[in-house]
């Protein structure tokens, strides 16, 4: 997808799922039990969990996935769908009808279940894929599956990297030797697990730095660990750059396998940007946020050096506050999918409140939870008063405020829509500023 194409909903495809979907829960009743527990217990749809189904061949069904949108595999056994969100289809031509639900870990379902010594797990532990059936009920099976991307590899290498990846250096005085030991990490993975298995550990890592920095992020993980699910719902994960960095963490993210899909500008009231990035073999999606103005956004601002300037807008002070979001810092947000509604519910009274939806379209709705507040460093502060880059109220409030750092974002999609809202997001974005926002220091 390039920069000037634009998402669209897709009924027919929605329709065909929830068709699909029904039918499953009409004939299961462990499948019935997951949907309604993942919604009361963790404010998220079954709908968003489906990974695949495997139907049996009919050339009804050939029909339908055609009307849906879907497109073939060359040997027309597999389906997928190019415009949307939506689960694949495998065609079975012995007749099973299978549903596979996504999780960060078969075994932590298993274990969450309460399934132990009931069901068998089909691939060794740190398999690049393993899957178990958790339930058959009418000739309705119910599967759950975790999928990390490339080729087997030797256990102690993926614990080695993974280990490398977690425990990763962040904090350098000059920020393009933390991007240099950032690549050459990346780089010793892919030589020994290839760039998919490399890109699944890396984000998992990333998922686990930011957690440990936003409470709301713990207190969800922890309901959906319950269930044994993980993050498997993860939507996109969102960077901060400031505008010296981005294109050094672009070509990283490349050598990761992603691509970058469409461009987003906010507008010149807002200042800001972003790239869209994906990493098609193993569902990563990335929104990265710079300071852009109006010209720029018409360049390869991903791939050009953007020059330096002295004025910070609101992406690039939350850098020089906090770090670099792929360094320091950690990532702004992460983007889950969920019934926007009952999560919003739910979490509140667990003292984790949302600010006003940014979006709430028919197809589209997002918020942020209130913002996790970080102080800030001395150094930082000084560093950015002596440049003139902010005033000595503004410096006094960070220093006995702090700023705010990360959140978790609250997004339910309908409809397959694949993209995001380019309007009415400025908003919500200044107010994130650490300029303005209000902000109470953690105690």
């Amino acid at each position: 997808m390039t920069a000037d194409m634009k998402w669209t909903t897709q009924p027919a495809g929605a329709s065909f799922v929830r068709d699909k979907l029904d039918g499953f829960l009409e004939a299961n009743s462990f499948i019935r039990t997951l949907r309604d527990r993942l919604l009361h217990e963790t404010g998220t749809r079954l709908f968003d969990w489906i990974a695949r189904f495997t139907l049996p061949a009919t050339d009804d069904l050939v029909r339908q996935l055609h009307e849906a949108g879907y497109t073939p595999s060359d040997d027309k056994s597999h389906w997928r769908h190019g415009g949307g969100l939506f689960p694949n289809v495998e065609l079975s031509t012995h007749g099973e009808q299978r549903l596979f639900v996504k999780v960060e870990s078969v075994a932590d379902f298993v274990l969450a279940w309460r399934l132990t010594g009931k069901v068998t797990i089909e691939g060794v532990p740190l398999a690049p894929v393993r899957q178990a059936m958790v339930a058959a009920e009418n000739q309705a099976e119910c599967w759950v599956i975790e999928h990390h991307g490339g080729p087997p590899a030797e256990p102690a290498k993926i614990l080695h990297h993974h280990e490398a990846f977690r425990l990763r250096k962040r904090d350098f005085d000059d920020d393009r030797d933390g991007f240099t030991h950032s690549r050459d990490l990346i780089r010793a993975g892919i030589t020994d697990l290839g760039i998919d298995r490399t890109c699944d550990l890396f984000f998992q890592a990333e998922r686990e730095f930011w957690q440990l920095r936003n409470r709301a992020a713990r207190i969800q993980k922890a309901r959906q660990d319950k269930l044994g699910m993980g993050w498997a719902n993860h939507d996109h994960h969102t960077y901060r750059s400031g505008r010296d960095n981005f294109a050094p963490m672009i070509a990283i993210l490349e050598e990761l396998g992603f691509y970058c899909r469409e461009r987003f500008y906010a507008g010149r009231e807002a200042g800001w940007g972003a790239q869209v990035l994906e990493q098609p073999n193993t569902g990563i999606v990335i929104f990265a946020d710079v300071d852009l103005s109006p010209e720029e956004v018409t360049g390869d601002f991903s791939h050009e050096p953007l020059p330096h300037r002295k004025e910070l807008g609101t992406v690039g002070l939350w850098c020089a506050l906090h770090g670099e979001a792929f360094l320091q810092a950690g990532m702004h947000h992460l983007e889950c999918q969920f019934d926007f509604n009952a999560a919003r519910e739910q979490l509140k009274p667990q003292g984790v409140d949302s600010m006003k939806p940014f979006t709430d379209f028919a197809y589209l709705r997002q918020a942020f939870t209130k913002g996790e507040v970080w102080p800030v460093a001395e150094d930082r502060i000084t560093r950015l008063l002596n440049q003139g880059r902010i005033t000595n109220e503004q410096a006094m409030k960070f220093r006995t405020d702090g700023a705010l750092g990360s959140h978790l974002e609250i997004l339910q999609r309908d409809d397959g829509y694949k993209g995001f809202n380019q309007t009415g997001i400025n908003e919500i974005i200044l107010k994130t500023d650490p300029r303005h926002a209000e902000t109470t220091r953690p105690k």
